[in-house]
């Protein structure tokens, strides 16, 4: 070996000697370290719980009327015990009044969807119709939920449909408005891209426009749903006969304060477990750009 080679062969060797050694992940690591991060996440989640329940014990202390962390627990408790049973209009157990908002809710929500992603389509897509209709929808997103029940009580000549129309016509502006942003914001290189294979407006539509815009419909349904599940509390406080709005209604108005605050962690639990499904879903649709 000459004194060339032999000075690259060394210099070769150096570099090997401080290249960084990459090590393959075994399963078992993966899976502790997943289970570690989760741990934390559980105890740091329990934690915020407990420091929750402590000021409430404290503030239950100086209101007396006010029912503490463990008498509501305990109503709760009793509420899971017989959730379905039925024992005429004025006594229905939590599980069915939950099934019933439920139905309205999903009802009043699948109709805004149906009608908010045709109409944020043509939003996003057009302006002249952005210009025709975005005046109408600010004016009209901000009311309250409330100031629709009595009008959908007069056209609607029946509460539980009153409801259903305030669900409907609260929760129809995140899906439009959400749907139109995401039409509106497909970039013009994917516009160019189309043009030069001559797709058809249906091919734009499946190829282009909707996975770009999907992300942000089902945003906007997640934000709809949660304001969805908002207000069916208060426009059955209004309605009155079932659902989980007016169980609480009646509930205070008995002085069973408890049973108030363990259908509150009822409404809490069930809001989480909707956005929790909308999450995963938002999370399956998520536009992806290759690089």
């Amino acid at each position: 070996m000459n004194t060339e080679t032999q000075i690259a062969a060394e210099a070769g060797a150096a570099r090997l000697d401080k290249a960084p050694i990459e090590k393959t992940a075994r399963p078992g690591g993966l899976l502790l370290g997943r289970l570690g991060s989760a741990g934390t996440t559980l105890a740091l989640g329990l934690f915020g719980f407990g420091l929750l329940f402590l000021l409430w014990a404290v503030i239950a202390t100086i209101s007396p009327d006010l029912p503490t962390p463990v008498e509501a627990v305990t109503a709760l408790v009793d509420l899971l015990k017989t959730p379905f049973h039925d024992g005429g209009p004025n006594d229905k157990g939590i599980g069915i009044q939950l099934m019933t908002s439920l139905e309205r809710v999903f009802i009043g929500f699948a109709i805004a969807t149906v009608v908010a992603v045709p109409f944020g389509f043509l939003m996003g897509a057009s302006p002249a119709a952005w210009s025709i209709f975005n005046p109408v929808v600010q004016l009209l997103r901000p009311v309250s939920p409330l100031a629709w029940f009595p009008l959908g009580l007069v056209v609607l000549k029946a509460a539980p449909l009153a409801a259903i129309f305030v669900i409907f016509i609260t929760s129809i502006w995140p899906t439009l408005l959400n749907t139109a942003f995401g039409v509106s914001s497909v970039p013009q290189s994917h516009k160019n891209v189309a043009r030069v294979f001559q797709f058809s407006r249906t091919k734009y539509v499946r190829h282009v426009l909707l996975p770009y815009s999907l992300p942000s419909v089902v945003t906007g349904m997640r934000i709809s749903m949660g304001i969805a599940w908002m207000v069916i509390v208060a426009a059955e406080m209004l309605s009155g006969g079932t659902g989980i709005g007016f169980y609480v209604w009646d509930a205070y108005n008995a002085s069973n304060l408890a049973n108030v605050a363990a259908a509150i962690f009822v409404i809490g639990f069930v809001g989480m477990a909707l956005d929790f499904g909308f999450g995963r879903l938002q999370a399956r649709v998520a536009y992806k750009e290759m690089v």
